[in-house]
């Protein structure tokens, strides 16, 4: 395998903590604790493009295609709807003063992982809060959905993932394995397994089709893991770590295929927080609190 270092963008002023694709294959939005999010394009990286100052940190983005508007966390102000024809906020909503970590849309429900241990389901046509999950008495810090079974997990600084039933809500087992916060959770392509990873640096991989049985624990890094993400094809899957490096794994084995770091690519210097693996040539990107977006060939 090799990777090369193709670009890296500039713009943000403090810690990027979140990236999305615009789904378009080629852009993707970044966005952090200067509160700024941009719009950037693989094939013209110079030319980031401001689209919104939300005026605190922002760990989660996420984009709701049929209504071509990007739901935006804002810490202490709830959600901020961007309508990206105009790129003009165009709804609010004071969901929650706590910070929210992740959003996942899934056909017409936006799922809202808040830092007060509550998943807040909103109904996308109405702009209405539907339900309010209480599950933790600590943050939830990721969610996943997987449309093949019908169910998404969360993760949370209790230590615990959580898996729910998609059309009811309802709580459906919970995994108690990781011995510290859980940062990470991600369905593989296929649905067929669940990866979790968090403080302890440790990744986990749960058998969906067996009830959840353990599949493998990977002491994958020296320190805390922050992201997992998967190659389009979903043959490859990347892990994240506050210990400075980027890793890449074959699915099929879980095996350790390559390292990224300051060392052997000119890797980041600080904690990398966030990827995205995009179909544009299969550029991995990664987003880090030295202020600066990576973006990896991988061959």
């Amino acid at each position: 395998m090799i990777v090369r270092k193709v670009d890296t963008f500039s713009g943000h002023r403090d810690s990027v903590y979140t990236i999305i694709s615009d789904r378009s294959g080629q852009g993707f939005y970044s966005a952090g604790a200067d509160g700024y999010v941009i719009h950037w394009d693989l094939t013209r990286p110079d030319l980031g493009k401001l689209v919104a100052r939300i005026g605190a940190s922002v760990y989660a983005m996420s984009l709701h295609q049929e209504g071509n508007a990007l739901w935006i966390g804002q810490n202490y102000e709830g959600i901020q709807v961007l309508d990206l024809e105009n790129n003009k906020v165009e709804r609010t909503a004071r969901i929650t003063s706590a910070a929210i970590f992740d959003i996942k849309i899934h056909e017409n429900i936006a799922l809202i992982a808040l830092g007060d241990g509550v998943i807040v389901v909103m109904d996308i046509p109405s702009f209405a809060v539907k339900k309010h999950i209480k599950i933790a008495g600590k943050s939830i810090r990721s969610l996943s959905v997987n449309p093949l079974t019908g169910e998404f997990a969360s993760g949370d600084s209790e230590h615990n993932v959580h898996i729910f039933d998609l059309a009811g809500l309802t709580l459906k087992r919970t995994i108690r394995s990781h011995t510290n916060s859980v940062f990470s959770v991600q369905y593989s392509k296929d649905g067929q397994y669940l990866f979790s990873a968090g403080r302890d640096a440790h990744l986990k991989i749960w058998d969906v089709g067996q009830g959840y049985e353990a599949a493998a624990d990977i002491p994958a890094h020296m320190y805390a893991i922050n992201d997992v993400k998967f190659s389009p094809d979903g043959t490859l899957f990347a892990t994240c770590s506050m210990d400075k490096s980027v890793k890449v794994w074959e699915t099929s084995s879980f095996k350790l295929r390559k390292i990224i770091d300051r060392a052997r690519h000119a890797g980041h210097g600080t904690s990398v927080n966030k990827l995205l693996w995009t179909s544009f040539e299969n550029q991995l990107i990664s987003c880090s609190d030295d202020r600066m977006i990576s973006v990896w060939e991988v061959l």
